[in-house]
């Protein structure tokens, strides 16, 4: 270091040291500039990029727009086959019947219980009625009189009528007079009209008799058909009384080798029901077992409060496995007034104007408005709007539009190219 002369103080050329507050503005400084130019370079590659993928999607959509879809299509055909419909069913005996006392009386003798299988005349059970049979037993000797009775007026008759004959002669000749012709005259015609009178009382007394014995035979109480005993109201020693309007109940009897399975037609579809029509019966609680039956009757007409048609489907139960009452789903076969055309529902389009489908003629495409019968979830029944031979599209394209040019793939072809895949 070169030395001043003295009395004189020489100062360094070399410049200050930078304080910490200009280092740290000098820092942010550079990092402020370095994270702008990235920045900048990002939104220069992002506008870049986006400008690519727009051109892009406009190609592919000048590209779409421009292209022919490729659709599959259906022909639609008449569908003329029974439409099967179900209906919940009540199973009904096919005959039933509450069976009431015609004698009064005690029960002397109780023969069934319940569930008890009877046949047409067994006997149920005996009424003890002594008191009727005493009865009949006295209308039985009044009738022996009565008839006693016309004998004796027959033979009076007689009498009478030889009488009047011989003093009708006798007058003839003189030997009588006419007194005595006029009584024996109109004797044989009193002892005539007492006959008669005797006869007509024998009558009302055989009647009289027949009565009473009917009643004493309704002390045996027996089955009217074949069935099985449904409920048992009296016991040995219950008192039963023939009241003709109250009369005491005693059993009930079901036959139920045959079910009634009772439905409700609904209107539309009440011309297609037909008696002798099969149906099938099934029931939820028993999954494997199907069973057969035929249309058997109906009302001839719809209820009017809800529309609707009873029908009774007869169901063979020779077996024993079905009982009165159990709720089943009854399988009918209904006839069509109208042949339907059924699609499937992925070729159901549906817009602002309803419900459409998409048929391809002659390249072009034509919405038809469709008019349906049923719609059955994985396919729909068409009445109006849809022609035999029709090319309908399965699935059209969302932008599917009248007039919009495709090109169709017949299911022929269609299964030509998966089996080519």
């Amino acid at each position: 270091m070169n030395q001043a002369p003295s009395g004189h103080t020489f100062r360094s050329s070399s410049p200050p040291e930078p304080t910490d507050s200009q280092q740290r503005r000098r820092v942010a400084r550079a990092l402020g500039i370095s994270t702008g130019a990235a920045l900048a370079a990002l939104i220069g590659f992002g506008a870049w990029n986006y400008a690519s993928r727009q051109a892009e999607t406009l190609a592919v959509l000048n590209a779409s727009k421009n292209a022919v879809p490729h659709v599959n299509v259906m022909i639609a055909q008449n569908d003329p086959t029974p439409r099967t419909i179900e209906l919940p069913g009540n199973m009904a005996p096919f005959e039933n019947a509450t069976i009431s006392a015609r004698a009064t009386g005690y029960i002397s003798t109780r023969n069934v219980d319940i569930g008890t299988k009877v046949r047409t005349g067994d006997v149920l059970a005996v009424i003890a009625a002594p008191d009727l049979d005493q009865q009949l037993a006295q209308a039985k000797a009044q009738l022996v009189q009565l008839e006693a009775a016309v004998q004796q007026s027959q033979a009076d008759v007689d009498l009478s009528h030889v009488t009047n004959q011989r003093t009708a002669r006798l007058l003839a000749q003189g030997w009588s007079s006419a007194q005595q012709g006029d009584q024996d005259r109109l004797t044989l015609a009193s002892r005539t009209a007492g006959l008669a009178v005797a006869r007509a009382n024998v009558v009302a007394q055989q009647a009289a008799v027949n009565r009473l014995a009917q009643l004493t035979a309704f002390e045996q109480i027996t089955a009217p058909f074949d069935g099985v005993v449904t409920s048992r109201l009296i016991d040995v020693g219950s008192l039963v009384t023939a009241d003709p309007t109250n009369g005491t109940p005693l059993f009930s009897i079901a036959r139920t080798d045959v079910l009634r399975v009772q439905v409700f037609v609904p209107q539309s579809v009440y011309l297609g029901v037909r008696d002798g029509d099969s149906a099938k019966v099934t029931v939820p609680e028993l999954p494997n077992r199907v069973f057969e039956g035929k249309v058997a009757r109906n009302a001839r007409a719809l209820a009017s409060g809800s529309r609707t048609l009873l029908t009774e489907v007869d169901v063979d139960n020779k077996d024993g496995v079905l009982a009165a009452g159990l709720y089943g789903i009854l399988h009918l076969q209904v006839h069509r007034p109208i042949p339907v055309i059924t699609i499937p529902s992925q070729a159901v389009i549906f817009n602002k104007d309803g419900l459409a489908a998409a048929v391809v003629e002659d390249g072009k495409v034509e919405l038809r408005k469709l008019d349906l019968e049923v719609d059955n979830g994985a396919n729909v029944e068409v009445r109006t709007g849809l022609n035999p031979g029709d090319r309908v599209i399965l699935s059209p394209p969302a932008n599917v539009a009248d007039g919009m040019r495709v090109v169709a793939i017949d299911p022929e072809e269609a299964i030509a190219r998966r089996e080519d895949k």
